[in-house]
């Protein structure tokens, strides 16, 4: 008997956010997303690259939020998107270390001595994203 997966890959993924448009402008200005939806009263937006769609949740209080902490929290470490290729990630690491509120945490690097490339920064609020241009 195999055991067939029962779900079929990510609908959305949802991040609570200190500034909710710093966040949409992040995602839409930086990273070429769409938006296409918005909750105004929840207060919710709603971004897609096309092929992954990210909600962005305003924070209730940023200023008495508790900023994840990666090695004592449990929840989302970071979230990794793939690019195209290496030089496109090598553009948008150009891009990002240009960027106000974008800590870079390393620059593209080979993934684990293979030819897969990746980098880590934290976006305008803390939150971790990774980049993967795969290799090959």
């Amino acid at each position: 008997m195999t055991n067939a997966a029962l779900t079929r890959g990510a609908h959305h993924i949802g991040l609570t956010v200190p500034d909710l448009a710093g966040a949409r402008a992040f995602f839409i200005d930086l990273l070429g997303f769409r938006q296409v939806g918005e909750k105004p009263d929840y207060p919710a937006v709603f971004v897609t690259d096309g092929s992954t769609m990210i909600t962005l949740w305003q924070a209730a209080d940023p200023a008495s939020a508790v900023p994840f902490d990666r090695r004592n929290n449990v929840g989302l470490h970071h979230l990794a998107l793939k690019v195209e290729d290496a030089a496109a990630l090598d553009t948008l690491h150009g891009r990002l270390a240009d960027s106000a509120g974008v800590v870079i945490e390393f620059a593209p690097e080979p993934l684990g001595g293979g030819a897969t490339r990746h980098m880590m920064c934290a976006i305008p609020g803390g939150i971790r994203l990774e980049f993967i241009a795969p290799g090959g």
